[in-house]
Parts: C-alpha cells; sequence; structure tokens
C-alpha cells in the first residue's frame, strides 16, 4: 500500500491544530511557533504533491479510495488534478505567511489586562481551514466535499466574530458588536447555499445511485446514467448557488466587505486569498463535470452576472474610504473575472481563471497584509488619516505599490497573464462581455492608484510623521510573494503546464471545443 499523501498533507495543518489549541495559556509564543512549524510542515508535503504529480499521467492522481459508509454509498476518495494541485500548493504556501503576519494579531488587548484573546485558538482556527480547505480541493466524493466545504464555515466563523481588527474609531464595544454582525452574516450566507447545495447532493445521489466523481462520469460516459434536461438544470443550480454565495458573485457578495473589513488582515487574506477558492474550483470540478449540459444551458446568464460582478465591484472600490473594504469590492471585481472565464467555455478562458485564481492569491496576500502593516501602525482604517507614508516608510510605501500594481494587472507581474487569458478567451466566444469586462481595467487602474496617491504621496501627516517601516519579521512576509508574483508574471509556463491538460479534461466534460480563428494564419 502506497503512502497516503494526500490524507498526509489535510491531516497535517488539523494535527496541528489539535496541537497547538492544547499548548497552556501562558505559553502564547510555543504556540505561535508550534502553528508555524505545522504550516511549514505541510507547505514541505504540498511541495512533494507537486513534484509526483505528472501533467500528462492521469487526470487524477495520488487517488485514495476507501469505504466510509457504504449503506449510503459515501466512501473516502481523494485525487488531484492540475488544478487542484495548484491550489493546494497556494494555500499551503500562504498559509505560513498569514501565521506570521499575525504574529501579535491574538496577543492581549491590553498590556496586563485580564481581557485575554485566546492566542493558541487564533492559530490552531487557521490550521483547521487550512486542514478543511485542502480536502475540499483534494475530495472526488461529493459528499465528502460537501462535508469539508460546509465545516470549514465554523472555524472562519470564530476567526472573524472572535479575533477582529482592533483599528476601530468608536470603541472595543462597538466593534465586537459590528465584528459579531459580519461573522453572522457570513455564517448565514454560506450556511444559506450549503442547504441548498445538500439538497443538490441529495438529488444527485438519487439519479445517480452513487457520490463518486469518477463512477458518475463514466457512467455519463458510458451512457448508462442519463439526466433528464430539468433534472439536471436543477441540480446545477442547487451547486453553482452555493459556489457562488462562496466565490462570491453578485447578487450574493454582500457579506464578503463586511467580513474583510472587521477581520484582521491576515484573516482577510485566508478569507478571500483560501477560502473564496474552493467556490470557483467546485465551479470547474462540479458544476462543469456533473452538469455539463446545464451548465452550458447556464453560461450566458452566468456571464452576465460576472460582468456585473466585475463592473459593480470595481466601481464601489473606488468610492470606498476604508482601506480594507476597497480591497474586498476589488476582490469581487476580480473573482467576476475567474468565473467568466470559466463559463467562457474555452480553454484559453478557463486555463486563465484557473491562473487568476493563483495570481489573485498572491496579490491579494501582499496588499492586504501591507494594509495591514500599515494600519495596524496607524490605528485606522480610513484612507483620509494617512498621507505622504512614502516619505517615512518608504520599503512600506514601495511594497504596497507592487501589490496594488499587481491589482491591477499591470504587464510584468503575475495577474496580467491570467486576466489576459480570461479576456481573450472570452471575446473570442463572446465579444460583447469581453468589451464589457474590460471596464474593470481601467476601473482597477483608477481605484488602486487612487488609494496609493492619497495614503502614500503628498505632504507628511503629523500622524504618521514617526510611523516606522517594515520590520525583518514583515519583510520575512511580503518579499517571497512579491518574488512569486514577479517570477510567474515573465515566466508562467511551470503553472501553465500543470494546469492546461486538466482544462482540456473539463472542455472535453462540457464537449466544448475553442472557435476557429475568423482569419487563419498564414503558413
Amino acid at each position: 500500500m502506497s503512502f497516503p499523501l494526500l490524507t498526509a498533507t489535510a491531516v497535517l495543518p488539523a494535527v496541528g491544530a489539535i496541537a497547538t489549541a492544547a499548548v497552556p495559556a501562558a505559553k502564547r509564543t510555543a504556540a505561535k511557533w508550534l502553528a508555524l512549524s505545522f504550516s511549514l510542515a505541510t507547505l514541505v508535503l504540498a511541495v512533494v504533491v507537486l513534484v509526483r504529480f505528472d501533467p500528462d499521467g492521469a487526470r487524477y492522481q495520488l487517488t485514495e479510495s476507501h469505504a466510509w459508509i457504504a449503506d449510503f454509498g459515501v466512501r473516502y476518495e481523494l485525487g488531484v488534478d492540475g488544478i487542484g494541485v495548484a491550489l493546494i500548493a497556494l494555500t499551503a504556501l500562504l498559509i505560513p505567511f498569514i501565521v506570521l503576519a499575525g504574529w501579535h494579531d491574538a496577543d492581549p488587548l491590553e498590556t496586563g489586562s485580564r481581557r485575554w484573546r485566546p492566542t493558541q485558538g487564533f492559530f490552531a482556527l487557521i490550521l483547521a481551514v487550512e486542514a478543511m480547505v485542502i480536502l475540499s480541493f483534494e475530495a472526488t466524493d461529493v459528499f465528502l466535499f460537501y462535508i469539508f466545504f460546509e465545516a470549514m464555515l465554523i472555524p472562519m466563523y470564530f476567526l472573524i466574530g472572535g479575533f477582529g481588527d482592533r483599528a476601530h474609531a468608536h470603541g472595543e464595544a462597538t466593534a465586537a458588536t459590528q465584528r459579531s454582525y459580519a461573522a453572522v452574516k457570513f455564517l448565514l450566507y454560506n450556511l444559506a447555499g450549503g442547504l441548498i447545495m445538500l439538497a443538490a447532493v441529495i438529488g444527485l445521489y438519487v439519479v445517480a445511485g452513487t457520490f463518486s466523481l469518477s463512477e458518475i462520469a463514466e457512467a455519463r460516459a458510458g451512457g448508462s446514467l442519463e439526466m433528464a434536461t430539468n433534472t439536471e438544470r436543477w441540480l446545477f443550480l442547487g451547486f453553482f448557488f452555493a459556489f457562488a454565495v462562496k466565490a462570491p458573485l453578485w447578487p450574493l457578495h454582500t457579506w464578503l466587505p463586511n467580513a474583510m473589513q472587521e477581520s484582521t488582515a491576515p484573516v482577510a487574506v485566508l478569507i478571500t486569498a483560501v477560502v473564496d477558492k474552493v467556490g470557483t474550483f467546485a465551479m470547474l470540478r462540479f458544476c462543469l463535470q456533473l452538469f455539463p449540459e446545464a451548465s452550458k444551458w447556464a453560461t450566458p446568464a452566468v456571464l452576465v452576472l460576472a460582468v456585473i460582478s466585475i463592473i459593480y465591484g470595481a466601481l464601489l472600490a473606488v468610492g470606498q474610504r476604508d482601506i480594507k473594504r476597497l480591497i474586498a469590492y476589488a476582490s469581487i471585481s476580480h473573482f467576476g473575472f475567474i468565473i467568466m472565464g470559466i463559463f467562457a467555455m474555452t480553454s484559453q478562458g478557463q486555463s486563465g481563471a484557473t491562473l487568476y485564481m493563483v495570481n489573485h492569491g498572491l496579490s491579494t496576500a501582499v496588499l492586504m497584509l501591507i494594509a495591514g502593516f500599515l494600519i495596524s501602525r496607524r490605528g485606522s482604517r480610513l484612507i483620509a488619516d494617512y498621507g505622504g507614508v512614502q516619505k517615512v516608510a518608504p520599503v512600506l510605501a514601495g511594497t504596497f505599490l507592487i501589490g496594488g500594481l499587481a491589482t491591477l494587472s499591470l504587464p510584468g507581474l503575475a495577474p496580467f497573464v491570467s486576466e489576459f487569458l480570461v479576456l481573450v478567451g472570452t471575446f473570442t466566444r463572446y465579444p460583447v462581455i469581453g468589451i464589457i469586462a474590460t471596464f474593470g481595467i481601467v476601473l482597477a487602474a483608477l481605484y488602486t492608484l487612487v488609494l496609493y496617491q492619497r495614503t502614500m504621496t503628498g505632504p507628511v501627516k503629523p500622524e504618521v510623521s514617526a510611523m516606522p517601516d517594515l520590520r525583518v519579521r514583515e519583510i520575512a512576509v511580503v518579499a517571497p510573494l512579491v518574488v512569486l508574483l514577479v517570477f510567474l508574471g515573465v515566466y508562467p509556463k511551470p503553472l501553465t503546464d500543470v494546469v492546461n491538460p486538466a482544462v482540456k479534461h473539463t472542455m472535453s466534460d462540457v464537449k466544448q471545443k475553442d472557435p476557429r480563428p475568423e482569419v487563419e494564419a498564414a503558413k
């Protein structure tokens, strides 16, 4: 029996969560180092998974399959394709930086105060989320996926509601109320989507007699499983609704700005760069693979919603006064690009969408973590409270600029490649949609550069005149991410080589081929 590498990659952070939570309350520093050690060990296993994965091999690799709840056809089945491998690597990469960035976010609220925040719990919850997200990327049994898709909501609820941002102008009592509101809103929106998905999961079992993704695909390919048109469409809508909430897609997005605003910066990164990717990943793995005809039927409506997300999110980002809410609305716009690429039903669009998931995770992590370092120094999230920061903290301002330029997809940085592929892939089949979506690029440049201008340039405000520059720990957090943004912007081939074969399988599932160019290239 081969070593269960996929199980180990998910179990390790789960064990780390338990071990971290068990550290005595007085040993906060030990808990931090233990959490960081487990996150780094998980990263090592994720690298092993990436190395052992053969892009030219079988669709799902490193597979594991064991009977679990035999009476109901539920199996413990894991496997990864190129898309899953890329997102597992992204998750395992970001968690150590999230832990390091949040090193002091769960320390006592006041020196000498009895009002303790459970430091061990903060880092244990982060590792628990990592374990559940990785298992979601690995699960090839629909019911197993659903369990972890829903279970990750619980630790996220406590991270948002229990460890919120300390930069609040109206006191701790008001801050606690707003954190609770954001956490409950996050939970209710996602639970509503999950309950609708549960009905669809049960309906799928009634129709197919199994939860196994591979068995359903084989049965459909062999002609032994045929779904009535209306049945397939209703099941698709049940799955898609849950994934659209998680993604988040307009108009199901309203929980995200509240959650990111009230969370600490590392938890905000965990939400938008890690957890939300499960929604877009699941659209590729489950919606398109299980319900190909319904996916094509829904494509026009989904593309319209995606374009609305792009423009709406960017417009609201332009008008924000709160740094974190600006980044949240920018992310809604970016997720619109990802979903548009998925449902463009072209190989360029889906490859770009997958690259966008990874690159958006990196760029948002840089921008939000630097914003968190900035906010912790000034004690305010309001853009108007800053000015002239680049003169007193040039390294902080420089890295903030790089994160912003990556967010607007500047050529030479990683998000440009993915956004370009998404737009090209969309334009070749839906030119009007592609043209409208390009306005999102213009708006991205506007909100990013205005944010930088108002916070970093101009006269130095007295409140920021003594602001320290990035410390060694903070540089250690952002420098590797900046290097990756540049590397993947200049040389994305290692990532595209892993992703493209999986995209070809997905295109085959929906029986789509790329449109032929109207003008043939000269031979």
